[in-house]
Protein backbone atom coordinates (compact mmCIF):
# COMPACT_ATOMS: atom_id res chain seq x y z
CA UNK A 1 0.00 0.00 0.00
CA UNK A 2 2.89 2.68 0.97
CA UNK A 3 4.77 1.76 -2.51
CA UNK A 4 1.32 2.49 -4.28
CA UNK A 5 1.17 5.83 -2.16
CA UNK A 6 4.58 6.41 -2.78
CA UNK A 7 4.26 5.80 -6.63
CA UNK A 8 1.03 8.24 -6.31
CA UNK A 9 2.98 11.01 -4.99
CA UNK A 10 6.02 10.58 -6.91
CA UNK A 11 5.37 13.36 -9.37
CA UNK A 12 2.72 12.36 -10.71
CA UNK A 13 -0.16 14.29 -8.51
CA UNK A 14 -0.85 17.63 -10.02
CA UNK A 15 -1.72 19.78 -7.17
CA UNK A 16 -5.29 21.72 -6.51
CA UNK A 17 -6.38 23.41 -3.01
CA UNK A 18 -6.12 20.85 0.00
CA UNK A 19 -9.96 20.82 0.24
CA UNK A 20 -10.78 20.16 -3.33
CA UNK A 21 -8.32 17.17 -3.11
CA UNK A 22 -10.00 15.49 -0.47
CA UNK A 23 -13.14 16.34 -1.31
CA UNK A 24 -12.69 14.27 -4.17
CA UNK A 25 -11.60 11.47 -3.20
CA UNK A 26 -14.63 11.23 -0.81
CA UNK A 27 -17.31 11.48 -3.40
CA UNK A 28 -14.83 8.54 -5.35
CA UNK A 29 -15.08 6.19 -2.42
CA UNK A 30 -18.99 7.40 -2.30
CA UNK A 31 -19.85 6.33 -5.70
CA UNK A 32 -17.78 3.16 -5.79
CA UNK A 33 -19.64 2.07 -2.45
CA UNK A 34 -16.21 1.23 -0.66
CA UNK A 35 -16.63 3.07 2.53
CA UNK A 36 -15.32 -0.06 4.47
CA UNK A 37 -12.28 0.93 2.68
CA UNK A 38 -11.92 3.87 4.71
CA UNK A 39 -12.34 2.72 7.86
CA UNK A 40 -9.63 0.14 7.10
CA UNK A 41 -7.20 2.69 5.62
CA UNK A 42 -7.53 5.16 7.74
CA UNK A 43 -4.28 5.77 8.14
CA UNK A 44 -3.40 5.85 5.47
CA UNK A 45 -5.40 8.52 4.08
CA UNK A 46 -4.05 10.38 6.80
CA UNK A 47 -0.98 9.89 5.18
CA UNK A 48 -1.93 10.78 2.00
CA UNK A 49 -3.56 13.80 3.56
CA UNK A 50 -0.15 14.74 5.02
CA UNK A 51 1.93 13.58 1.98
CA UNK A 52 -0.78 15.97 -0.12
CA UNK A 53 0.26 18.93 1.98
CA UNK A 54 4.12 18.14 1.86
CA UNK A 55 3.72 17.55 -1.94
CA UNK A 56 2.17 21.19 -2.29
CA UNK A 57 4.98 23.00 -0.86
CA UNK A 58 7.96 20.99 -1.82
CA UNK A 59 6.77 19.26 -5.29
CA UNK A 60 6.08 21.00 -8.40
CA UNK A 61 2.94 22.30 -8.57
CA UNK A 62 1.02 22.35 -12.05
CA UNK A 63 -2.34 24.10 -12.28
CA UNK A 64 -3.63 24.28 -15.98
CA UNK A 65 -6.73 27.20 -16.66
CA UNK A 66 -8.56 26.30 -13.10
CA UNK A 67 -8.29 22.29 -13.98
CA UNK A 68 -6.57 19.45 -12.26
CA UNK A 69 -4.65 17.43 -14.26
CA UNK A 70 -3.06 14.37 -12.53
CA UNK A 71 -1.95 10.99 -13.15
CA UNK A 72 -3.56 9.19 -10.61
CA UNK A 73 -5.09 6.31 -12.61
CA UNK A 74 -2.79 3.86 -11.99
CA UNK A 75 -3.57 4.49 -8.47
CA UNK A 76 -7.47 4.33 -8.84
CA UNK A 77 -6.57 0.80 -11.14
CA UNK A 78 -5.00 -0.58 -8.09
CA UNK A 79 -6.87 0.63 -4.96
CA UNK A 80 -10.30 0.21 -7.14
CA UNK A 81 -9.37 -3.38 -9.06
CA UNK A 82 -11.50 -5.56 -8.98
CA UNK A 83 -14.13 -3.58 -8.66
CA UNK A 84 -17.72 -3.22 -10.25
CA UNK A 85 -18.81 0.07 -9.88
CA UNK A 86 -21.07 1.54 -11.95
CA UNK A 87 -19.00 4.46 -13.02
CA UNK A 88 -15.78 3.89 -14.70
CA UNK A 89 -13.20 5.37 -13.22
CA UNK A 90 -12.16 8.83 -15.64
CA UNK A 91 -16.17 9.52 -15.08
CA UNK A 92 -15.69 9.83 -11.32
CA UNK A 93 -12.74 11.82 -11.38
CA UNK A 94 -14.07 14.42 -13.84
CA UNK A 95 -17.56 14.50 -12.41
CA UNK A 96 -15.76 15.08 -8.81
CA UNK A 97 -13.27 18.18 -10.09
CA UNK A 98 -15.94 19.46 -12.33
CA UNK A 99 -18.67 19.59 -8.60
CA UNK A 100 -15.70 21.07 -6.88
CA UNK A 101 -15.14 23.43 -9.25
CA UNK A 102 -18.68 24.52 -10.17
CA UNK A 103 -19.33 25.28 -6.17
CA UNK A 104 -16.62 27.14 -6.04
CA UNK A 105 -17.40 29.28 -9.06
CA UNK A 106 -21.11 29.81 -7.71
CA UNK A 107 -19.67 31.39 -4.28
CA UNK A 108 -17.11 33.81 -6.67
CA UNK A 109 -19.87 34.76 -8.90
CA UNK A 110 -22.32 35.54 -5.96
CA UNK A 111 -19.66 37.59 -4.57
CA UNK A 112 -19.18 39.65 -7.94
CA UNK A 113 -23.08 39.98 -8.33
CA UNK A 114 -22.88 41.69 -5.27
CA UNK A 115 -20.17 43.89 -5.77
CA UNK A 116 -21.77 44.85 -8.92
CA UNK A 117 -24.64 45.65 -7.35
CA UNK A 118 -23.12 48.08 -4.65
CA UNK A 119 -21.27 49.74 -7.43
CA UNK A 120 -24.36 50.30 -9.30
CA UNK A 121 -26.63 51.77 -6.40
CA UNK A 122 -23.75 54.24 -5.56
CA UNK A 123 -23.24 55.25 -9.25
CA UNK A 124 -27.27 55.93 -8.96
CA UNK A 125 -26.98 57.76 -5.71
CA UNK A 126 -24.29 60.37 -7.10
CA UNK A 127 -26.44 60.79 -10.54
CA UNK A 128 -29.42 61.64 -8.34
CA UNK A 129 -27.61 63.61 -6.54
CA UNK A 130 -25.77 65.58 -8.99
CA UNK A 131 -28.81 65.69 -10.95
CA UNK A 132 -30.74 67.68 -8.36
CA UNK A 133 -27.92 70.26 -7.79
CA UNK A 134 -27.50 71.10 -11.51
CA UNK A 135 -31.62 71.70 -11.54
CA UNK A 136 -31.14 74.22 -8.48
CA UNK A 137 -28.75 76.02 -10.52
CA UNK A 138 -30.33 76.25 -13.60
CA UNK A 139 -33.34 77.34 -12.12
CA UNK A 140 -31.83 79.77 -9.72
CA UNK A 141 -30.04 81.14 -12.62
CA UNK A 142 -33.38 81.82 -14.50
CA UNK A 143 -35.33 83.54 -11.69
CA UNK A 144 -32.30 86.04 -11.87
CA UNK A 145 -32.36 86.04 -15.14
CA UNK A 146 -36.17 87.56 -14.90
CA UNK A 147 -35.49 89.94 -11.97
CA UNK A 148 -32.22 91.72 -14.46
CA UNK A 149 -32.19 94.97 -14.02
CA UNK A 150 -32.52 97.20 -17.58
CA UNK A 151 -28.40 97.76 -19.19
CA UNK A 152 -27.09 100.85 -18.32
CA UNK A 153 -26.75 103.58 -20.87
CA UNK A 154 -24.83 103.17 -24.09
CA UNK A 155 -22.43 105.88 -23.37
CA UNK A 156 -20.78 103.41 -21.08
CA UNK A 157 -21.42 100.07 -22.49
CA UNK A 158 -23.88 97.76 -21.11
CA UNK A 159 -21.98 95.08 -17.91
CA UNK A 160 -23.59 92.07 -17.97
CA UNK A 161 -22.60 88.53 -15.78
CA UNK A 162 -22.48 85.50 -17.95
CA UNK A 163 -24.35 82.65 -15.97
CA UNK A 164 -22.48 79.26 -15.99
CA UNK A 165 -24.16 76.59 -15.96
CA UNK A 166 -23.20 72.55 -15.31
CA UNK A 167 -25.34 69.92 -15.84
CA UNK A 168 -26.42 67.52 -18.79
CA UNK A 169 -27.15 69.02 -21.26
CA UNK A 170 -29.56 69.01 -24.39
CA UNK A 171 -27.83 69.60 -27.86
CA UNK A 172 -26.38 73.38 -27.82
CA UNK A 173 -24.08 74.92 -30.20
CA UNK A 174 -21.46 77.21 -29.11
CA UNK A 175 -21.77 80.58 -30.73
CA UNK A 176 -18.00 80.96 -31.65
CA UNK A 177 -16.86 77.65 -32.88
CA UNK A 178 -20.48 76.22 -34.17
CA UNK A 179 -19.48 73.48 -32.78
CA UNK A 180 -21.48 70.98 -30.27
CA UNK A 181 -21.38 71.59 -26.36
CA UNK A 182 -21.14 68.23 -24.47
CA UNK A 183 -21.61 67.67 -20.95
CA UNK A 184 -19.89 70.02 -18.42
CA UNK A 185 -19.77 73.87 -17.87
CA UNK A 186 -20.72 76.48 -20.49
CA UNK A 187 -21.83 80.00 -20.17
CA UNK A 188 -24.97 81.69 -21.58
CA UNK A 189 -25.22 85.12 -22.17
CA UNK A 190 -26.26 87.54 -24.93
CA UNK A 191 -28.76 85.32 -26.03
CA UNK A 192 -26.52 82.11 -27.14
CA UNK A 193 -24.65 79.54 -25.35
CA UNK A 194 -20.74 79.51 -25.15
CA UNK A 195 -17.87 77.12 -24.43
CA UNK A 196 -16.30 78.99 -21.35
CA UNK A 197 -13.19 79.38 -23.82
CA UNK A 198 -15.02 80.94 -26.73
CA UNK A 199 -16.27 84.02 -24.88
CA UNK A 200 -13.82 86.24 -25.32
CA UNK A 201 -12.81 90.10 -25.69
CA UNK A 202 -13.46 91.87 -28.79
CA UNK A 203 -10.60 93.85 -28.05
CA UNK A 204 -7.97 91.89 -27.05
CA UNK A 205 -9.27 88.76 -27.70
CA UNK A 206 -8.98 86.47 -24.86
CA UNK A 207 -11.62 84.75 -23.00
CA UNK A 208 -13.80 86.81 -20.99
CA UNK A 209 -13.56 84.95 -17.31
CA UNK A 210 -14.56 88.18 -15.15
CA UNK A 211 -17.66 88.50 -13.36
CA UNK A 212 -18.93 91.21 -15.59
CA UNK A 213 -18.42 92.40 -18.98
CA UNK A 214 -19.35 95.10 -21.42
CA UNK A 215 -21.55 95.15 -24.54
CA UNK A 216 -21.33 97.40 -26.86
CA UNK A 217 -22.30 97.10 -30.95
CA UNK A 218 -23.26 93.58 -29.87
CA UNK A 219 -19.85 92.92 -29.17
CA UNK A 220 -18.38 92.10 -25.97
CA UNK A 221 -15.61 93.39 -23.78
CA UNK A 222 -13.51 93.40 -21.10
CA UNK A 223 -14.60 96.15 -18.95
CA UNK A 224 -11.20 97.88 -18.88
CA UNK A 225 -10.63 96.76 -22.14
CA UNK A 226 -14.12 98.60 -23.05
CA UNK A 227 -12.82 101.84 -21.27
CA UNK A 228 -9.63 101.84 -22.75
CA UNK A 229 -11.21 101.49 -26.70
CA UNK A 230 -14.76 103.31 -26.35
CA UNK A 231 -14.39 105.05 -22.88
CA UNK A 232 -13.86 108.86 -24.03
CA UNK A 233 -10.85 110.48 -23.09
CA UNK A 234 -9.94 113.82 -22.94
CA UNK A 235 -7.59 115.35 -25.40
CA UNK A 236 -6.50 118.21 -22.83
CA UNK A 237 -5.76 116.26 -19.72
CA UNK A 238 -5.06 112.59 -21.36
CA UNK A 239 -7.65 111.48 -18.54
CA UNK A 240 -10.89 109.08 -18.97
CA UNK A 241 -13.60 111.86 -18.82
CA UNK A 242 -15.72 111.26 -15.64
CA UNK A 243 -19.45 110.23 -15.96
CA UNK A 244 -21.93 112.20 -13.81
CA UNK A 245 -24.28 110.93 -10.96
CA UNK A 246 -26.85 109.51 -13.67
CA UNK A 247 -23.96 107.38 -15.10
CA UNK A 248 -23.65 109.87 -18.50
CA UNK A 249 -20.55 110.51 -19.72
CA UNK A 250 -21.09 114.29 -20.57
CA UNK A 251 -17.88 115.87 -22.88
CA UNK A 252 -17.53 118.44 -25.66
CA UNK A 253 -15.90 117.56 -29.31
CA UNK A 254 -14.87 119.85 -31.78
CA UNK A 255 -16.93 119.58 -34.71
CA UNK A 256 -14.64 119.40 -37.41
CA UNK A 257 -11.37 117.65 -35.44
CA UNK A 258 -13.21 115.54 -33.57
CA UNK A 259 -11.45 115.91 -30.27
CA UNK A 260 -13.26 115.30 -27.47
CA UNK A 261 -12.24 116.50 -24.04
CA UNK A 262 -13.55 117.68 -20.42
CA UNK A 263 -16.41 120.32 -20.31
CA UNK A 264 -14.90 122.00 -17.61
CA UNK A 265 -11.78 123.05 -20.00
CA UNK A 266 -13.98 125.70 -21.91
CA UNK A 267 -13.89 127.52 -18.79
CA UNK A 268 -10.83 126.86 -16.99
CA UNK A 269 -8.93 128.90 -19.33
CA UNK A 270 -7.13 126.16 -21.77
CA UNK A 271 -5.63 128.16 -24.50
CA UNK A 272 -6.55 127.26 -28.42
CA UNK A 273 -4.77 127.24 -31.21
CA UNK A 274 -5.83 131.00 -33.05
CA UNK A 275 -5.74 128.73 -36.96
CA UNK A 276 -7.43 125.60 -36.14
CA UNK A 277 -9.18 126.32 -32.65
CA UNK A 278 -7.81 122.96 -31.29
CA UNK A 279 -7.22 123.15 -27.41
CA UNK A 280 -3.84 122.71 -26.09
CA UNK A 281 -2.74 119.86 -24.41
CA UNK A 282 -1.47 119.50 -21.01
CA UNK A 283 1.94 117.66 -22.25
CA UNK A 284 2.51 119.86 -25.29
CA UNK A 285 3.25 123.51 -25.34
CA UNK A 286 1.85 126.30 -27.86
CA UNK A 287 3.84 128.79 -28.88
CA UNK A 288 3.00 132.68 -27.61
CA UNK A 289 3.28 135.12 -29.95
CA UNK A 290 3.95 138.87 -28.90
CA UNK A 291 0.01 139.80 -29.17
CA UNK A 292 -1.02 137.30 -26.74
CA UNK A 293 -2.45 134.42 -29.29
CA UNK A 294 -1.06 130.75 -29.02
CA UNK A 295 -0.11 128.94 -32.24
CA UNK A 296 0.02 125.31 -32.34
CA UNK A 297 3.38 123.53 -33.82
CA UNK A 298 1.31 122.07 -36.72
CA UNK A 299 0.19 125.42 -38.03
CA UNK A 300 3.60 127.62 -37.18
CA UNK A 301 4.78 125.26 -39.79
CA UNK A 302 3.15 127.02 -42.26
CA UNK A 303 2.71 130.54 -41.00
CA UNK A 304 3.55 133.75 -42.20
CA UNK A 305 5.08 136.03 -39.73
CA UNK A 306 5.81 139.35 -41.64
CA UNK A 307 4.90 141.49 -44.24
CA UNK A 308 8.00 140.52 -47.03
CA UNK A 309 7.24 136.83 -46.77
CA UNK A 310 3.37 137.50 -47.71
CA UNK A 311 4.37 139.57 -50.61
CA UNK A 312 4.32 136.65 -52.80
CA UNK A 313 1.13 134.96 -51.53
CA UNK A 314 -0.46 138.42 -52.47
CA UNK A 315 0.22 138.50 -56.14
CA UNK A 316 -0.76 135.08 -56.18
CA UNK A 317 -4.58 136.44 -54.67
CA UNK A 318 -4.03 139.12 -57.82
CA UNK A 319 -3.64 136.84 -60.15
CA UNK A 320 -6.55 134.46 -58.75
CA UNK A 321 -8.93 137.60 -59.45
CA UNK A 322 -7.12 138.61 -63.29
CA UNK A 323 -8.21 134.56 -63.81
CA UNK A 324 -11.82 135.40 -62.84
CA UNK A 325 -11.56 139.08 -64.95
CA UNK A 326 -11.88 140.60 -61.60
CA UNK A 327 -8.46 142.75 -62.23
CA UNK A 328 -8.25 145.23 -58.97
CA UNK A 329 -6.43 148.23 -61.11
CA UNK A 330 -5.59 150.12 -58.07
CA UNK A 331 -2.13 148.89 -56.64
CA UNK A 332 -3.22 148.36 -52.77
CA UNK A 333 -0.97 148.10 -49.98
CA UNK A 334 -0.77 144.90 -48.03
CA UNK A 335 0.48 144.74 -44.50
CA UNK A 336 0.30 141.96 -41.61
CA UNK A 337 -0.18 143.70 -38.15
CA UNK A 338 -0.49 142.33 -34.89
CA UNK A 339 -3.78 142.04 -33.04
CA UNK A 340 -3.96 145.52 -31.22
CA UNK A 341 -3.01 147.35 -34.31
CA UNK A 342 -5.87 145.79 -36.10
CA UNK A 343 -7.67 146.45 -33.46
CA UNK A 344 -7.07 149.97 -33.49
CA UNK A 345 -7.33 150.48 -37.26
CA UNK A 346 -11.22 148.09 -37.16
CA UNK A 347 -12.63 151.30 -34.86
CA UNK A 348 -13.21 153.63 -37.98
CA UNK A 349 -14.08 151.09 -39.98
CA UNK A 350 -16.62 148.79 -40.62
CA UNK A 351 -15.50 146.71 -42.59
CA UNK A 352 -13.30 143.78 -41.21
CA UNK A 353 -13.13 139.97 -41.78
CA UNK A 354 -14.42 138.51 -38.64
CA UNK A 355 -13.49 135.17 -37.08
CA UNK A 356 -15.41 134.70 -33.84
CA UNK A 357 -15.15 137.14 -31.78
CA UNK A 358 -11.45 138.21 -33.52
CA UNK A 359 -10.87 140.76 -36.52
CA UNK A 360 -8.30 139.05 -38.80
CA UNK A 361 -8.49 141.00 -41.49
CA UNK A 362 -9.28 144.83 -42.46
CA UNK A 363 -9.93 146.62 -46.00
CA UNK A 364 -9.30 150.36 -45.16
CA UNK A 365 -10.82 153.17 -46.97
CA UNK A 366 -9.29 156.43 -45.28
CA UNK A 367 -5.93 157.84 -44.73
CA UNK A 368 -4.41 156.47 -41.27
CA UNK A 369 -1.31 155.57 -39.39
CA UNK A 370 -0.81 151.79 -38.36
CA UNK A 371 2.80 150.13 -36.83
CA UNK A 372 3.62 147.41 -39.32
CA UNK A 373 5.74 144.70 -38.46
CA UNK A 374 9.09 145.26 -40.86
CA UNK A 375 11.05 142.31 -39.82
CA UNK A 376 10.38 138.60 -38.81
CA UNK A 377 10.65 138.18 -35.27
CA UNK A 378 12.56 134.96 -33.49
CA UNK A 379 11.38 132.39 -31.47
CA UNK A 380 12.74 132.65 -28.00
CA UNK A 381 13.79 130.17 -25.25
CA UNK A 382 10.35 130.23 -23.90
CA UNK A 383 8.38 129.37 -26.86
CA UNK A 384 7.52 133.17 -27.64
CA UNK A 385 8.58 135.64 -30.75
CA UNK A 386 10.88 137.90 -29.34
CA UNK A 387 13.04 140.91 -31.67
CA UNK A 388 9.96 141.94 -33.45
CA UNK A 389 10.47 145.76 -34.95
CA UNK A 390 7.60 147.75 -36.27
CA UNK A 391 7.78 150.70 -37.79
CA UNK A 392 4.96 153.57 -38.32
CA UNK A 393 3.55 153.38 -42.24
CA UNK A 394 1.42 156.42 -43.34
CA UNK A 395 -1.26 155.24 -45.20
CA UNK A 396 -2.39 157.91 -48.24
CA UNK A 397 -5.93 157.60 -48.95
CA UNK A 398 -6.40 156.59 -53.35
CA UNK A 399 -9.39 156.24 -54.46
CA UNK A 400 -11.60 154.63 -52.18
CA UNK A 401 -9.04 152.25 -50.76
CA UNK A 402 -5.97 152.60 -48.36
CA UNK A 403 -4.67 149.64 -48.00
CA UNK A 404 -5.44 145.49 -47.10
CA UNK A 405 -4.44 144.66 -43.19
CA UNK A 406 -4.09 141.14 -42.15
CA UNK A 407 -3.00 139.21 -38.96
CA UNK A 408 -0.15 138.14 -38.81
CA UNK A 409 0.82 134.17 -37.31
CA UNK A 410 -1.36 132.76 -39.69
CA UNK A 411 -0.73 129.47 -41.62
CA UNK A 412 -0.90 130.48 -45.68
CA UNK A 413 -4.11 128.95 -46.48
CA UNK A 414 -5.84 130.53 -43.97
CA UNK A 415 -4.06 133.97 -44.48
CA UNK A 416 -4.58 133.39 -48.13
CA UNK A 417 -8.70 133.05 -47.22
CA UNK A 418 -8.42 136.44 -45.27
CA UNK A 419 -6.63 138.41 -48.26
CA UNK A 420 -9.51 137.10 -50.73
CA UNK A 421 -12.07 138.14 -48.72
CA UNK A 422 -10.49 141.26 -48.14
CA UNK A 423 -9.41 141.65 -51.86
CA UNK A 424 -12.78 141.38 -53.07
CA UNK A 425 -13.99 144.12 -50.77
CA UNK A 426 -11.21 146.53 -52.25
CA UNK A 427 -12.51 145.59 -55.55
CA UNK A 428 -16.19 146.14 -54.83
CA UNK A 429 -15.41 149.70 -53.59
CA UNK A 430 -13.51 150.71 -56.70
CA UNK A 431 -16.25 149.18 -59.26
CA UNK A 432 -18.29 151.72 -57.48
CA UNK A 433 -20.80 149.56 -55.43
CA UNK A 434 -22.55 151.27 -52.59
CA UNK A 435 -24.18 150.79 -49.89
CA UNK A 436 -24.77 147.00 -49.79
CA UNK A 437 -26.11 145.55 -46.79
CA UNK A 438 -23.79 143.55 -44.48
CA UNK A 439 -24.67 140.02 -45.98
CA UNK A 440 -24.56 140.58 -49.28
CA UNK A 441 -20.96 142.11 -49.15
CA UNK A 442 -19.25 140.19 -46.50
CA UNK A 443 -21.57 137.32 -48.14
CA UNK A 444 -20.08 137.73 -51.58
CA UNK A 445 -16.43 138.32 -50.02
CA UNK A 446 -16.60 134.96 -48.30
CA UNK A 447 -17.67 133.30 -51.96
CA UNK A 448 -14.76 134.30 -53.00
CA UNK A 449 -12.60 133.46 -50.61
CA UNK A 450 -13.87 130.07 -50.12
CA UNK A 451 -13.72 129.58 -54.41
CA UNK A 452 -9.77 130.71 -54.16
CA UNK A 453 -9.39 128.32 -51.35
CA UNK A 454 -11.76 125.38 -53.46
CA UNK A 455 -8.52 126.15 -56.10
CA UNK A 456 -5.52 125.64 -54.21
CA UNK A 457 -6.94 122.47 -52.37
CA UNK A 458 -8.02 120.98 -55.87
CA UNK A 459 -4.76 122.09 -57.84
CA UNK A 460 -2.69 121.00 -55.21
CA UNK A 461 -4.53 117.39 -55.87
CA UNK A 462 -3.93 117.75 -59.77
CA UNK A 463 -7.25 119.52 -60.81
CA UNK A 464 -7.49 122.80 -62.56
CA UNK A 465 -9.83 124.81 -60.60
CA UNK A 466 -10.88 128.05 -61.93
CA UNK A 467 -7.83 130.23 -63.02
CA UNK A 468 -5.04 128.84 -64.61
CA UNK A 469 -2.26 131.73 -64.34
CA UNK A 470 -2.82 131.35 -60.62
CA UNK A 471 -0.57 127.82 -60.50
CA UNK A 472 2.53 129.72 -62.61
CA UNK A 473 3.95 131.42 -59.59
CA UNK A 474 7.11 130.12 -58.70
CA UNK A 475 6.17 130.85 -54.96
CA UNK A 476 2.76 128.58 -54.87
CA UNK A 477 3.76 126.03 -57.03
CA UNK A 478 6.75 125.22 -54.07
CA UNK A 479 4.41 125.79 -51.47
CA UNK A 480 1.47 123.19 -52.91
CA UNK A 481 4.81 120.66 -53.37
CA UNK A 482 5.58 120.94 -49.63
CA UNK A 483 2.02 121.05 -48.54
CA UNK A 484 1.98 118.84 -45.51
CA UNK A 485 -1.12 116.61 -44.71
CA UNK A 486 -1.89 118.57 -41.54
CA UNK A 487 -1.98 121.70 -44.46
CA UNK A 488 -4.36 119.83 -46.08
CA UNK A 489 -6.50 118.79 -43.62
CA UNK A 490 -6.67 122.53 -42.04
CA UNK A 491 -7.80 123.70 -45.66
CA UNK A 492 -10.74 121.43 -45.47
CA UNK A 493 -11.26 122.68 -41.39
CA UNK A 494 -11.07 126.37 -43.03
CA UNK A 495 -13.89 125.23 -45.82
CA UNK A 496 -16.07 123.20 -43.15
CA UNK A 497 -16.20 126.68 -40.94
CA UNK A 498 -16.97 129.14 -43.62
CA UNK A 499 -19.51 126.87 -44.77
CA UNK A 500 -21.00 125.82 -40.83
CA UNK A 501 -20.51 129.92 -40.02
CA UNK A 502 -23.97 130.93 -38.01
CA UNK A 503 -23.43 134.10 -38.03
CA UNK A 504 -26.13 136.27 -40.54
CA UNK A 505 -23.51 138.10 -42.24
CA UNK A 506 -20.43 135.81 -42.87
CA UNK A 507 -22.87 132.45 -42.77
CA UNK A 508 -26.45 132.93 -44.02
CA UNK A 509 -24.91 135.55 -46.63
CA UNK A 510 -22.45 133.30 -48.11
CA UNK A 511 -24.77 130.40 -48.05
CA UNK A 512 -26.88 132.99 -50.16
CA UNK A 513 -24.29 134.16 -52.45
CA UNK A 514 -22.99 130.84 -53.06
CA UNK A 515 -26.36 129.25 -54.14
CA UNK A 516 -26.88 132.13 -56.79
CA UNK A 517 -23.41 132.28 -58.06
CA UNK A 518 -23.59 128.56 -58.58
CA UNK A 519 -27.34 128.93 -60.54
CA UNK A 520 -26.56 132.14 -62.02
CA UNK A 521 -22.91 132.46 -62.75
CA UNK A 522 -20.34 135.26 -60.39
CA UNK A 523 -20.77 137.94 -63.05
CA UNK A 524 -24.81 137.68 -63.37
CA UNK A 525 -24.84 137.92 -59.77
CA UNK A 526 -22.46 140.50 -59.02
CA UNK A 527 -24.38 142.69 -62.25
CA UNK A 528 -27.76 142.07 -59.78
CA UNK A 529 -26.23 143.01 -56.88
CA UNK A 530 -24.69 146.19 -58.74
CA UNK A 531 -28.31 146.71 -60.17
CA UNK A 532 -30.75 146.11 -56.95
CA UNK A 533 -28.10 145.40 -54.21
CA UNK A 534 -29.28 141.85 -52.98
CA UNK A 535 -28.46 138.38 -54.32
CA UNK A 536 -30.45 137.17 -57.48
Amino acid sequence: MYRIIDRVFDGTVLSVQPFRFGRCFSIIFEILGIEELLEKFASVVIGIVYSLILSAFTRRILVHKGKIIFGVMDLLAMVLEGSEAELNEQQAIDYAIALSLSEQDRKGKKSIDKQLARAQTKEDEHFAKAQLEDDEQLAKALQESMYMESPPRCETGNIFQPYPFNFPSEYRICARCNTEIGRGEFLTCMGAEWHPECFRCHACNRPITDGEFSISDNRSYHKLCFKKQRHPKCEVCKSFIPANSEGVIPYREHRFWKNKYCPSHEHDGTPRCCSCERMEPRDTRYLLLDDGRKLCLECLDSAIMDTHECQPLYLEIQEFYEGLNMKVEQQVPMLLVERQALNEAMEGEKNGHHHLSEIRGLCLSEVQTVPTISRRPRIGADHQFIDMRTEPCRLIRRCEVTAILVLYGLPRLLTGVILAHEMMHAWLKLKGYRNLSPEVEEGICQVLAFMWLESELYTASGIDFVSSTSSSSPFTSSKKGKRSDFEKRCGEFFKHHIELDASPAYGDGFRTGRQAVDKYGLKNTLDHIRLTGSFP
